[in-house]
């Protein structure tokens, strides 16, 4: 460690030497493709590329969950497997400075989702409660896995149920989503191949299209969305408008939207909306109940969790639980997390293997306690 770690991360390092986890280093470097595909808009535009000799899209590491699950797929380690970092990532931020430091757990393998989900929420707990005692935290709770359950309940088609799904944990997102699907669009002016290609759903057509236009025009596709990535939004964005949701069924998610309450009674108020919606939230509902329950065994207070049922985060890897611990009254989170069942899938590995993970903001952690001095 240097002199420019924050003065806890000794502490934290201690802590995850006794959590069963095994302390990893990842490159700064890192390929850039994986961030632009997977991290999700918000984490994208403010990644600092670069590019190596021979061309290939490189960046400087702007967040640790996916240069872990590379390291890990390169080394062919066994599952479960729990890792451990400390380290700076670069990114630009709307407040603070644009290199800063964060620590945190990947927990990859356990196939008891419920007990991970639990694990990793107390572990996060933990390390704020270790570096800021005596500070109240307030924990907020989401599911990705619920909310794409109730969008399947009601019978949205897929186009639909993936926009609202990439919205999840953007609230500007979201609330423009909800607004096309009670009101959408009218068709918008495409040129003639375009709308051609669009109309017949010809994907790889369309994205070749667009690609070469792209190169007319000078623009990189590491700049921004990949051409295959703005044909898919084009060719959804047709099948979307044709979809008006009912009445009822709008009704009944802005219903789901709108549930926020206590972790401890959260799975009765799912269970309530469920039955007064008519729908059947299945397995999803089944593994929400395991892990609340997971949660108290790890002696969390659950009636001080809230489950928000609107609640995500903003990268798009996550699949089930997400969550944010702030300081109670903070405006900005300390630690956040959540579930990616896929990503490692995505990354290449060659059988799925599920993940769960936090981290946490050193820099704000170190704020309060100089202000706590």
């Amino acid at each position: 460690m240097t002199s420019r770690y924050p003065a806890i991360a000794a502490d934290i390092a201690k802590l995850f030497a006794a959590s069963d986890t095994h302390a990893v280093e990842v490159a700064v470097l890192q390929p850039a493709d994986p961030f632009l595909d997977m991290a999700g808009e918000d984490l994208r535009r403010r990644i600092f590329l670069t590019e190596s000799e021979t061309g290939k899209t490189l960046c400087l590491r702007p967040e640790f969950t996916i240069p872990v699950c590379l390291d890990h797929i390169a080394s062919q380690a066994g599952t479960p497997r729990r890792y451990s970092y400390l380290g700076e990532v670069f990114r630009q931020r709307r407040e603070g400075g644009n290199e800063f430091f964060q620590a945190g757990i990947e927990d990859l393998g356990d196939r008891d989702t419920a007990a991970a989900d639990a694990r990793s929420l107390a572990d996060a707990h933990a390390l704020l409660t270790l570096a800021l005692p005596g500070q109240a935290l307030a924990v907020t709770l989401g599911d990705q896995t619920v909310f794409e359950a109730v969008l399947a309940a009601l019978g949205l088609p897929r186009g639909w149920r993936m926009r609202l799904a990439r919205a999840f944990g953007s609230a500007p997102m979201l609330e423009a989503a909800l607004a096309d699907l009670a009101n959408p669009p009218r068709n918008s002016q495409l040129s003639g191949p375009v709308a051609a290609l669009v109309l017949d759903g010809d994907l790889d057509g369309l994205s070749a299209h667009i690609a070469g236009g792209m190169e007319e025009a000078g623009l990189s596709a590491s700049a921004g969305r990949s051409p295959s990535d703005i044909a898919r939004r084009l060719i959804e964005k047709a099948e979307l408008r044709s979809v008006r949701l009912s009445n009822e069924a709008f009704s009944a998610l802005k219903g789901f939207l709108a549930i926020d309450v206590p972790l401890d009674g959260a799975a009765q108020a799912l269970e309530s909306f469920a039955s007064g919606a008519g729908l059947s939230l299945g397995a999803a509902l089944d593994n929400f109940a395991a892990r609340a329950r997971a949660i108290e065994t790890h002696g969390l207070p659950t009636a001080d969790i809230r489950y928000d049922a609107a609640f995500g985060r903003p990268l798009d890897y996550y699949t089930g639980l997400v969550f944010e611990i702030a300081a109670e009254g903070g405006e900005r989170p300390l630690a956040g997390g959540g579930r990616y069942d896929r990503l490692l899938t995505l990354l290449g590995a060659k059988t799925p293997i599920p993940g769960v993970g936090f981290s946490v903001w050193l820099d704000r952690i170190e704020a309060l306690r100089e202000k706590a001095k």
